[in-house]
């Protein structure tokens, strides 16, 4: 069975509800939806019928900026997750305002390398596609490192 068009919202561009090569999107309990504007180097909100709510963040290295956010996840509470190649992990409420960010260069269990994917289980538990690392890593919601695995291969 083919899939059924059922709408679509959003031109090239920087202006509120545009989009630079989005990278990822992500539905929270509500059915707001989420996208990382990747091109923009932001994040924009919008509502289950694509009418722009929110947006956050510029391009940087400090919090609640982004080098290009590739990929976001939504947490069971409404957290909001971005993973960028630059900034790592940081931490949002539902409406962008920071929380945290988290996450060291490196190979050693914990530390990353090109975040490239973000998945938030019902626990609050964040899983962590480590490209640069070749590897998979857990993190409480606040950061801990918990476990990972893979390797090149």
């Amino acid at each position: 069975m083919a899939g059924v068009f059922v709408d679509k919202w959003g031109t090239k561009g920087s202006g509120d509800g545009q989009f630079n090569s989005p990278g990822d999107v992500a539905v929270d309990s509500f059915g707001s939806i989420y996208v990382a504007d990747t091109g923009n180097h932001r994040i924009q909100k919008f509502t289950s019928d694509g009418v722009f709510k929110y947006r956050w963040g510029d391009v940087g290295s400090g919090d609640e900026q982004f080098n290009s956010p590739g990929d976001v996840a939504v947490a069971p509470d409404g957290s909001v997750y971005v993973a960028d190649a630059s900034n790592l992990i940081q931490k949002f409420t539902s409406n962008g305002v920071f929380v945290s960010k988290w996450g060291t260069y490196g190979r050693r269990d914990g530390q990353l390398s090109v975040p490239r994917g973000l998945a938030v289980a019902s626990d609050g538990s964040v899983y962590v596609a480590d490209s640069g690392n070749d590897r998979i890593q857990k993190f409480t919601s606040d950061g801990v490192f918990v476990s990972q695995w893979g390797d090149v291969g």
